[in-house]
């Protein structure tokens, strides 16, 4: 499967887009970061710019990691409005932490109810307190996949 324009717009609408490069919130320096959370360590350059179609074809070009490890992770079929979550969730945390995640485990194992309660696990930050904007991706996520938000 691939990336819907529906799964994109998820996406954008909680990564946000950044037209002006910015330092790595984690180290306040590299990797800059630019578009909706593109990178290229030594390319992207404090104040470098992009404009709106250069990262909207970056954003396309970034999330077929996600994209092809949820495909290659998920066992079961999925339909369109289950894939594309579980993509904007893969490109928020990361290909290995979604590998190893219960909810892929409850997936791949037919658990579907019990699918989008798993998504919620997903909103804590490095302190382990949840994030106001990642609970309500990951909200938004959920209701996607049980297709509440078609």
């Amino acid at each position: 499967m691939n990336l819907s324009d529906q799964g994109i717009e998820l996406v954008k609408e909680f990564e946000g887009c950044v037209l002006r490069a910015y330092p790595d919130p984690a180290t306040g320096g590299e990797p800059y970061t630019i578009g909706y959370g593109h990178t290229e360590r030594g390319k992207i350059k404090l104040g470098d710019t992009c404009t709106q179609e250069q990262a909207d074809d970056w954003l396309r070009a970034d999330v077929q990691y996600a994209v092809a490890a949820v495909n290659h992770l998920v066992t079961v079929e999925l339909e369109q409005h289950q894939f594309d979550p579980l993509v904007s969730l893969t490109y928020n945390i990361g290909q290995v932490a979604f590998g190893n995640s219960t909810l892929l485990k409850m997936l791949n194992a037919g658990q579907f109810n019990s699918v989008p309660g798993q998504f919620l696990r997903w909103d804590k930050g490095p302190n382990g307190q949840p994030l106001p904007g990642l609970t309500r991706r990951r909200k938004a996520e959920a209701a996607m996949f049980t297709g509440e938000a078609a």
